[in-house]
């Protein structure tokens, strides 16, 4: 038995933030039904078509749910929404700002009737506050939050490559789902949970905010180097490829001296002997690394790091990753079907062993329509009137 069987989360979502919310509860045995726009659905299926005819963020967000389509603004809509939310547990939601309200589907409009019911509302800057209205995507937050603002080379702010802000946004909304269940558990009631892209990261960027704080400095842009520490980063080696290694206190400094760059003697001169002068010398220090590293290749390096116990890895792209021998020696690849037929995916991470994570197909566009619509009640002649209406 999964931990959210039995669990039903009705979900009106698009993008990223929400559905990764709610593909990890899918995860873990919950009912999902996505609510998407008839003939064109969730925006995000058509960003791009690199996963064997599908969009990447598409399959990889929204595997093990059930896909319903229903155009919210039709009159048969709320009747429809109405006889889901009574068997509901949780209402996800990341429309436009407003857009829920409008449909009757705030928390204040819904929890007399639905007392149990768990609603989680996901946008770019919340509830409420001077900048509720401001659309908000993922690069936008990345520059409100100022992460653009520590993150690149020096002479260019660079964003993340992967959806940081709609991922931290998901990761807040799915756990404080999972803390409001058992809330519900003890008293019976549900809530409502409000999160924010902007909030979700500002709570990643502590370490820089305290850095740079009571007005000091902020960290330095410094690429994929350690602003702080050093050396921390990326080094050449002598067949072209590039080693990622980092020291963390002064006993590996000496260790890394010693049996990497067999300078034994280095350890111990007055201008790299902590922390702080090392990084304030870090030009000169890199030069002298990458003299040694010139002269072997990557795999070398890093069994030189790996004798001195120096914390290292490979510089690895998109197609390294795939083939990644922990992952394989992990079994952590499996099989899940799609419109597109079988893709691999990747177990969801820190599963406990006295269950399986729900590993069900990515649905197609209202792939589940009739099938819900007849659980609700509804016969195939209303049902046929629906989609003739346009409304399914």
């Amino acid at each position: 038995m999964r931990p959210l069987d039995g669990i039903t989360v009705i979900t009106l979502e698009h993008a990223i933030a929400a559905p990764f919310c709610t593909r990890q509860l899918a995860d873990l045995g919950a009912r999902v039904i996505k609510v998407e726009r008839p003939g064109v659905g969730d925006f995000a299926r058509a960003y791009d078509a690199r996963a064997r005819g599908l969009a990447s963020h598409f399959v990889w967000t929204n595997r093990s749910k059930e896909s319903l389509t229903l155009d919210v603004k039709h009159g048969e809509a709320a009747v429809i929404l109405d006889k889901l939310l009574a068997d509901a547990d949780v209402l996800v939601q990341n429309l436009a700002p407003g857009a829920a309200a409008r449909l009757g589907l705030s928390y204040e409009a819904l929890k007399d009737k639905y007392p149990r019911l768990v609603v989680c509302d996901i946008s770019g800057y919340g509830a409420d506050g001077p900048y509720r209205d401001k659309k908000a995507y993922d690069l936008l937050i990345q520059s409100e939050s100022g992460f653009l603002s520590i993150t690149g080379s020096p002479d260019e702010p660079a964003k993340a490559g992967c959806s940081i802000a709609d991922i931290a946004a998901g990761m807040y909304a799915y756990t404080n789902i999972l803390a409001a269940l058992i809330q519900r558990g003890k008293t019976g009631q549900g809530c409502n949970i409000d999160v924010s892209m902007l909030e979700s990261m500002a709570e990643w960027m502590s370490y820089p905010l305290y850095y740079a704080m009571d007005g000091a400095a902020p960290p330095p842009r410094a690429g994929a180097a350690h602003a702080t520490i050093y050396p921390y980063g990326p080094f050449p080696a002598g067949d072209g490829k590039t080693v990622m290694l980092g020291l963390q206190n002064e006993r590996e400094w000496e260790l890394f001296c010693a049996k990497v760059l067999l300078q034994p003697e280095l350890a111990k001169d007055p201008r790299y002997s902590s922390n702080a002068v090392r990084t304030a010398a870090r030009q000169e220090l890199r030069e002298m690394i990458v003299k040694v590293f010139s002269a072997l290749s990557a795999e070398q390096v890093i069994a030189r790091l790996d004798s001195a116990q120096i914390a290292n890895a490979h510089m690895n792209d998109m197609h390294d990753l795939w083939q990644h021998a922990q992952l394989k020696a992990r079994e952590r690849w499996v099989e899940v079907g799609t419109p597109a037929g079988p893709m691999p995916a990747l177990l969801p991470p820190g599963v406990p062993n006295t269950y399986e994570a729900r590993m069900d197909s990515v649905p197609a566009l209202g792939q589940h329509t009739d099938a819900i619509l007849a659980g609700l009640g509804y016969s195939q002649d209303a049902i046929a009137t629906l989609r003739a209406a346009s409304a399914v």
